[in-house]
């Protein structure tokens, strides 16, 4: 709607100064502007329209169409993604001191393991 007030009003002053327009160079101008997104809605309305007969508030119209449309899709895709959930194994935690004494050395050792791969990992690097 922003770019629509703004592209007129550029267009009105350019013809309060004598520049002559036709539908279809201004038509060109709108499509040729728009970014990478919406360059298969620019090459439909290219092949199906008559950009010579094709008004720019037609154009603005079908455009804003287009965005709506694109942004209701999002929307649904959105939520359909945080409607699926990861399901997660559970483990069962034994109550016996002993296997909590191993879980706790076998973590321990674990991060020791990563922290000296890193430490290594960040030798290299620096040498490197």
């Amino acid at each position: 709607m922003e770019v629509q007030k703004r592209f007129t009003h550029i267009v009105n002053h350019l013809i309060g100064l004598g520049k002559v327009f036709d539908k279809e160079e201004l038509n060109i101008k709108i499509l040729k502007c728009l970014d990478r997104s919406w360059q298969l809605k620019v090459t439909t309305i290219s092949e199906t329209r008559d950009l010579t007969t094709l008004t720019t508030a037609a154009l603005f119209v079908k455009l804003r169409e287009h965005e709506l449309d694109m942004n209701k899709l999002n929307k649904q895709e959105q939520g359909e993604r945080k409607h699926k959930g990861i399901a997660l194994k559970s483990a069962v935690q034994k109550e016996d001191s002993e296997d909590e004494c191993s879980n706790s050395y076998s973590e321990s050792e674990t991060l020791t393991l990563l922290t000296r791969k890193f430490s290594k990992f960040l030798k290299k690097k620096r040498k490197g």
